[in-house]
């Protein structure tokens, strides 16, 4: 009989430890699917931050002129109003003339070759985005809302907007008021 009941302490020793070793296996399961859920999490915010790094890293590379070239829009314009304003027949005039149109294409040349491209939107629609409109023209000629003067040229840098071109913007043309002698 003695043996029956140290059988039976055994087998309830047993059960426990097994009731222990079952819980205590959940307890590390459930610790390694957290654990693999943390690992998961910190490696897709790593590749977050590496995915905004180099973001960071490709604007500033192709933005880095910006100021640069900000600063320089007022020399083309001065260059391009020189051109405007001078007469090509005159002969006193037109050596300076050929050296204002030489120095103008190189800045030219050298802002397209940094991704900078004038907006001279003369014709076209009124875009928002590109254009600011400085005043309002009536006009039978062309369609309202279309750029019928430019005051200044506007400039992208790589397809981003350095400086707004300064339009006029035609307008329909307005009824005709009758005239005093009409009312009458």
């Amino acid at each position: 009989m003695a043996d029956e009941q140290l059988d039976e302490k055994d087998l309830n020793a047993e059960d426990t430890g097994a009731t222990d070793l079952a819980a205590r296996v959940q307890t590390l399961e459930e610790q390694l699917a957290a654990a693999q859920d943390q690992s998961l999490r910190a490696t897709a915010d790593l590749q977050n931050v590496r995915r905004r790094a180099d973001q960071d890293v490709e604007k500033a590379h192709k933005f880095a002129v910006e100021k640069f070239a900000g600063d320089m829009l007022p020399v083309i314009d001065s260059l391009e109003l020189a051109l405007a304003h001078s007469n090509a027949d005159d002969e006193h005039v037109k050596q300076i003339r050929e050296g204002v149109e030489l120095t103008l294409k190189m800045f030219q040349d050298t802002l397209k070759r940094h991704h900078l491209e004038a907006v001279d939107p003369h014709g076209q629609p009124f875009n928002a985005e590109h254009h600011q409109a400085m005043a309002m023209q009536e006009s039978a000629n062309v369609e309202p809302n279309s750029v019928v003067n430019v005051f200044q040229k506007g400039y992208l840098l790589n397809g981003r907007l350095l400086r707004p071109a300064m339009v006029v913007v035609s307008k329909a043309p307005s009824a005709p008021q009758p005239s005093i002698d009409e009312k009458a």
